[in-house]
């Protein structure tokens, strides 16, 4: 309205609904904050991250995130398992001993709280790239013959990782794929960022 408004109340009328209106839109948009905010916040926090793994098959790879990070969550099956303690002699690590990579709760033959749970982080050692899934047998885009048991290959370098997240040897990759500190609640849930005593202090507290 290019025409200044001469009447005193129905400027101070239109000032005040021009006030209400920005008021009005500032609440409206509170919601929406508040709801993005706080796992924004969380994130990069660190804060634990919870995971249902109770429809997760076995054999099948999630993907979560935790700290920037991607954290591979999988579902071994009993040949997985086996293939474990087969490839042992190829191993630099196959016991877990640099204390460094993993929590002492899963300094173990299969690096986990249960044996055929595996949590590890999908972060290369070498120069953290994220490695690709690679099942069991000849894989001619990786270079993999039948002998390989599965695992992980790192397309950037050749690096290569058992399904425990143990390194080949003869790679770029010093050490072990990192098992993040985590729990579970129950059999179905896993709490990646919480150790197993952190939650026994709580429950005492």
């Amino acid at each position: 309205m290019s025409e200044k408004v001469k009447d005193p109340q129905r400027r101070l009328l239109l000032q005040l609904t021009g006030a209400v209106g920005a008021v009005g839109a500032g609440f409206a948009a509170v919601p929406f904050i508040a709801s993005m905010s706080p796992s924004a916040r969380a994130k990069a926090a660190g804060a634990p991250v919870e995971v249902d793994i109770s429809k997760l098959q076995p054999g099948v790879l999630e993907v979560v995130e935790w700290r920037g990070k991607p954290v591979w969550i999988m579902k071994r099956t009993p040949e997985m398992l086996k293939a474990l303690e087969e490839i042992k002699p190829q191993l630099v690590d196959p016991d877990s001993k640099v204390a460094t990579q993993q929590p002492k709760y899963t300094q173990n033959p299969t690096r986990s709280i249960k044996p055929d749970v595996m949590v590890v982080i999908g972060l290369c050692t070498h120069l953290g790239c994220s490695p690709k899934r690679a099942g069991a047998g000849a894989n001619a885009n990786f270079g993999l013959d039948q002998d390989w048991k599965g695992g992980f290959f790192c397309p950037c370098h050749g690096s290569k990782f058992d399904l425990a997240g143990r390194v080949y040897k003869d790679v770029p990759a010093p050490t072990n794929l990192e098992v993040p500190r985590h729990s579970f609640e129950g059999d179905t849930r896993i709490v990646i960022g919480i150790d197993p005593d952190d939650k026994k202090k709580k429950g005492a507290a």
